[in-house]
């Protein structure tokens, strides 16, 4: 398992709310971001909110089950741009919630 290394802590609070990027900008160096959320939507609206998630220019849907759960990776090129989409996938109409499994960065 490769480990990358990390130039400071990441705080999950600065991270959702898109604070994280200005602190890992400042480095100089590309990151790439790559994260994956839990989304519990209402079982009967799962398709709306498929559709809905799949018009973010970022994200993809890995999987998917009858009960309202989807598997979303989001890959940005920009720190923070997972966060910014957390946000937005959160937000959406019938989506009961939006939950960070995994997120990780690696310099380029």
């Amino acid at each position: 398992m490769t480990k990358f290394p990390m130039t400071r802590d990441v705080d999950r609070r600065e991270f959702v709310n898109g604070q994280w990027a200005a602190h890992a900008s400042d480095t100089g160096h590309a990151a790439c971001e790559i994260a994956s959320i839990l989304v519990q939507a209402r079982p009967d609206r799962l398709d709306a909110v498929a559709r809905a998630i799949e018009a973010v220019p970022r994200a993809q849907i890995y999987s998917r089950d009858a009960r309202g759960k989807l598997v979303v990776v989001v890959e940005a090129s920009d720190v923070g741009g997972v966060g910014a989409d957390l946000n937005a996938i959160s937000q959406m109409p019938d989506v009961l919630s939006a939950t960070l499994v995994f997120q990780g960065t690696a310099d380029d």
